[in-house]
């Protein structure tokens, strides 16, 4: 059991830390905690109003009169405590605040760590403490393997609209547990991404914009059944990534805007606070405060949650002044964010810290002592859109488009890539993936196949949207649950095959994944055959034994006695091919061996020929000789006996 302890009564130099914006635990201060003082047991309220006039704790404790519940000043820029002598654990509350104009606001309490369920919008006090973790075996193995070198596979997941009961009712952490993660081990995903799951007050937000930073969302329980809900996720081997938004927030009147009746956590100017579009305030990047109860919250999540990573959304509206036509640096944002990601990695090394950056700004994904805002990973944006618009064309004029699909490898390994397929792309009119694809029933479904081939062995790590595993067919409707009753369609329970499929290839693929950020991982052996939209590539491993040639065919086409280039003088066999029969294809494979031939082609020193098939990915592994095999396995077990050796 983790064991936090809070001190009675915080120490000075906590609070000059907060205003100085470098107290990382500020979780432990403020909010309402169940502690001892001089013997009894009460509980302690502490919120930062720092234009407040008089601040009152009310709730169900004292029949939501505050009169004699005022807490006290203790410092000049506004932080307020109150002890009560009293556990009032499972108790409602807010903050009843007295504005410097004589207003009464009712606040939730910023840092609470459970909130009623909505459309109620009170604090309670919850105690954390007392959750026993059994994720040992899963935190030891993160910190024996680099992430860069190993496979990731996202499953990005709306937890309100995966599944849904027959009335309509959501699905509990612990029902989700036994539902979505047998489900995500059959299909071979190495992580969970949540939509954030931080409270909120409405639904169709999901989670974007919301009111309670260090509530998990009571939708589907308590704080500790989503505690539960990860622990098992990690004892199943299966990771999670929380979807984190710390560049902005909901303006509703109980929530953090205008928190004391002043710009509070948001900035003075409106119109660096005000995002019209989206109908939120910017939190000030620049505040000390806000910076402790930001970068205190990223920490919350992974000491007391066991988060394995946070993408951070809506980076580029961070990074440049919003409301503005040119693109303005904003300083406070980069330092900020700088910050944010050293503090993180100082606290645990193995955790993915993931931009949403839609702009080309450099170093994204470099360490800040090199310039960089020290994320390791960013959103690839530019290939998806770009990938999509070459898919979502005529296949007659795709080769125009050629252009979209060979520009991504000029830029790489300029960062630490992920390659989206989101929600975002699925939703608003944009059309399911499966729907965006052109031609008929049959071409759809072989184009999106071709696609998700294409995604696997590109450079990058992987992220796929829920409802995408299964080709839905419609866009995704989020207050609603997935098409479940698609799998009742032979050609969605194939799609589903072939994901799986491709999926357990991949993860067993060292090529695919052991130099994703190197140069040295990718080849191109014809690049140019616009006129058939045909590319063909090598994916490399750290061991010369680690290859394989993958050809990409985006027309409806069949070619037999195809000649492509290889570099290695062999025999090849096919190990994927997403035309077959079993995955809803035409059954245009290769069945026997492929011979190499010694003689150049494609720049390469020899070729094999081979069946294209239309709308397909086909994949290549070199077979080895005997003697090569057995050479490789007796190296293989020297390497481990010398590993073991070492423990």
């Amino acid at each position: 059991m983790r064991c936090f302890l809070i001190a009675a009564n915080p120490a000075d130099f906590e609070i000059h830390l907060f205003h100085e914006g470098t107290f990382y635990k500020s979780y432990q201060l403020f909010g309402a905690h169940m502690i001892h003082e001089n013997g009894v047991m009460g509980t302690r309220f502490c919120v930062w109003a720092p234009h407040a006039q008089e601040v009152r704790v009310v709730g169900s404790f004292n029949d939501w009169n505050g009169a004699n519940h005022k807490l006290t000043k203790i410092s000049d820029q506004g932080v307020w405590m109150l002890f009560v002598p009293e556990n009032l654990e499972g108790h409602l509350y807010k903050y009843e605040i007295v504005t410097r104009n004589g207003q009464v606001l009712l606040k939730a309490d910023p840092y609470a760590f459970y909130s009623e369920v909505r459309p109620n919008t009170a604090s309670i006090i919850y105690n954390l403490a007392g959750y026993e973790w059994n994720d040992r075996a899963w935190q030891r193995k993160k910190k024996q393997k680099s992430v860069y070198h190993q496979p990731l596979f996202i499953y990005e997941v709306h937890l309100g609209s995966w599944k849904k009961k027959e009335d309509g009712r959501f699905y509990t952490y612990e029902e989700l547990a036994d539902e979505l993660i047998p489900y995500v081990l059959e299909h071979g995903f190495t992580h969970i991404e949540l939509l954030p799951v931080v409270e909120h007050p409405y639904d169709r937000s999901w989670g974007y914009q919301g009111t309670g930073y260090y509530s998990a969302t009571s939708r589907y329980g308590t704080p500790h059944d989503f505690m539960a809900f990860i622990d098992r996720c990690h004892q199943a081997g299966i990771g999670v990534i929380f979807d984190w938004v710390p560049g902005h927030f909901c303006k509703d009147e109980h929530g953090l805007y205008m928190f004391d009746g002043e710009p509070t956590y948001e900035y003075t100017n409106m119109q660096d606070r005000e995002n019209p579009v989206w109908g939120t305030a910017n939190f000030d990047l620049g505040k000390p405060e806000v910076r402790s109860f930001l970068i205190s919250n990223a920490l919350f999540w992974m000491e007391y949650f066991h988060i394995d990573g946070f993408r951070v959304d809506a980076v580029a509206n961070m990074l440049y002044w919003p409301n503005s036509d040119a693109l303005h640096k904003n300083p406070y944002a980069i330092s900020f964010l700088q910050k944010l990601n050293e503090t993180v990695f100082a606290h645990d090394p193995t955790i993915l810290m993931i931009a949403e950056d839609s702009t080309d700004w450099p170093k994204v994904t470099a360490p800040t002592y090199e310039g960089g805002i020290g994320f390791n990973y960013k959103w690839n944006m530019g290939w998806m859109n770009d990938i999509l618009t070459y898919m979502k064309a005529n296949p007659n004029e795709r080769k125009s488009l050629h252009h979209k699909v060979t520009f991504s490898l000029l830029y790489a390994y300029s960062e630490n890539f992920i390659l989206p397929f989101s929600h975002d792309e699925v939703v608003h009119g944009k059309k399911s993936l499966l729907n965006k694809m052109p031609g008929d029933y049959w071409q759809k479904f072989a184009q999106l196949r071709l696609l998700y081939g294409y995604l696997a062995t590109h450079p990058g790590k992987k992220l796929l949207f829920m409802g995408g595993e299964f080709g839905q067919f419609d866009e995704w409707k989020d207050l609603e649950q997935l098409d479940w009753m698609l799998f009742d369609f032979d050609m969605h329970q194939k799609m589903n095959a072939y994901v799986k499929a491709l999926l357990k290839f991949y993860k067993r693929q060292k090529s695919l994944y052991e130099l994703d950020h190197s140069r040295d991982g990718f080849e191109w052996i014809d690049v140019n055959n616009a006129e058939q939209s045909i590319f063909s590539f090598v994916r490399k491993g750290k061991t010369d034994s680690d290859l394989l040639v993958v050809i990409c065919n985006f027309t409806d086409a069949v070619y037999h006695n195809y000649k492509v280039g290889v570099p290695l003088l062999t025999k090849y066999k096919e190990a994927l091919n997403s035309d077959d029969e079993r995955f809803g294809g035409s059954g245009q494979v290769n069945k026997k061996e492929i011979a190499a031939v010694a003689e150049p082609f494609h720049g390469k020193p020899y070729h094999i020929s081979l069946t294209i098939p239309p709308f397909g990915i086909t994949i290549l592994r070199p077979m080895r000789k005997r003697g090569e095999r057995s050479k490789h396995a007796e190296k293989e077990v020297r390497r481990h006996a010398a590993r073991r050796g070492k423990r």
